[in-house]
């Protein structure tokens, strides 16, 4: 059976690989990437749980037009992000009447853990430079999980 793994550096680079190569280039201390990996999960899963408070359709209009730009990056990516945003729309769903209260809370600690992640680092976060970089964050988490069980993205 062939291994897969990451894009090989003779390959022609794809868009979402030089955004995830620029992404990481701010997330190579061991501490913040592992900071980010808690982190950006749970920003995304409070980001659908405030959305949601607002009106579960918002929640639902943000995940497409976010699987809209994953689409435009990679199928693998895509797929994987479709499974995590509905698992994270199941989770807020079960939060029921306490959604708002416990995504702000959440959100706010994430964001702080995000941002001690990044003084440890001592860069900037990268959506900083381009707020596209949000959308970025998840990827990274996933091609971290992806390049460890040798998955191609």
């Amino acid at each position: 059976m062939q291994t897969l793994t990451e894009p090989t550096a003779g390959a022609a680079t794809r868009r979402v690989d030089a955004l995830l190569a620029h992404y990481g280039e701010s997330h190579r201390n061991p501490t913040n990437e592992a900071i980010h990996c808690v982190a950006i999960p749970l920003i995304m899963l409070s980001l659908l749980g405030l959305l949601s408070a607002l009106h579960p359709w918002v929640a639902y209009a943000f995940v497409a037009a976010s699987l809209v730009y994953y689409a435009r990056l990679s199928v693998m990516f895509l797929l994987s992000m479709a499974v995590v945003s509905a698992v994270g729309l199941a989770l807020v769903h079960a939060m029921g009447p306490n959604v708002l209260p416990i995504s702000a809370a959440i959100f706010v600690l994430a964001w702080i853990a995000q941002f001690v992640g990044h003084k440890i680092e001592g860069r900037k976060p990268s959506f900083f430079e381009d707020l596209q970089y949000l959308w970025v964050g998840p990827l990274f988490v996933l091609s971290l999980l992806f390049r460890k069980l040798g998955v191609r993205w």
